[in-house]
């Protein structure tokens, strides 16, 4: 029995298909987009803790899936073996921020047009939306919102403040409201009218205000 006679020579037929010239462009471009992508996500993440394995995740993503659709693309069989493979996987890290969806999706979808040849398709459609994440991720919006801690002696003293929030800033409304034996603690959530915040140093030197708090806020964390 020889070495062909073992594989039936079906397993050799496959290999000398096989075209290295291929692969290595399939595999340059997808490094080359997975780290234009890694860059996109350092320059327009704006969460509260930056991760760097995150975006070497999604430059591996796209070479890894670039490597899988070579895979399945070449053999029915292999592809149906893939299929049963990764269907036993399970992924059990919390995405932190919506926008990570987006570029783990980003990633997957450059490695199968890579897989799949579709090169013109990888590398425009990249490009463009590389392009509208920069602008919206540093687009910033007139009004940004704040939130204002103020802690009041009394019924009197809160009625003040809101007088006095009323005409300082550009529009508030009450979060939270929470009365104990020490006063009472107002959240209020803001938008200045322009970008002093003088109000604050005023609130805090009212009669009957122990401290004034001010904090961005931008719908999830404080910062």
């Amino acid at each position: 029995m020889t070495f062909n006679d073992i594989f039936k020579s079906s397993f050799l037929e496959q290999v000398s298909n096989f075209s290295f010239l291929d692969t290595v462009i399939s595999l340059a471009l997808a490094f080359a987009i997975g780290l234009f992508i890694f860059e996109i996500y350092r320059k327009t993440y704006r969460g509260v803790m930056y991760s760097r394995s995150f975006g070497i995740t999604l430059l591996a993503l796209a070479i890894i899936t670039d490597l899988a659709i070579m895979t399945v693309t070449s053999n029915v069989v292999l592809s149906l073996g893939m299929v049963g493979a990764l269907s036993i996987v399970r992924f059990r890290t919390a995405i932190k921020e919506p926008l990570d969806i987006a570029f783990l999706f980003w990633s997957i979808v450059v490695g199968i047009m890579l897989g799949a040849g579709m090169i013109p398709l990888a590398v425009f459609g990249s490009i463009i939306l590389g392009v509208i994440l920069l602008v919206y991720s540093n687009h910033k919006t007139l009004e940004t919102p704040y939130i204002l801690v103020v802690q009041c002696a009394n019924d009197d003293v809160e009625q003040k403040v809101n007088e006095y929030i009323s005409n300082a800033v550009k529009r508030f409304n009450v979060k939270s409201k929470t009365v104990n034996a020490s006063g009472i603690e107002l959240t209020l959530e803001i938008r200045l009218a322009d970008s002093t915040t003088q109000f604050v140093n005023d609130l805090n030197a009212m009669d009957g205000v122990e401290y004034a708090t001010l904090v961005s806020y931008n719908g999830e964390y404080m910062a």
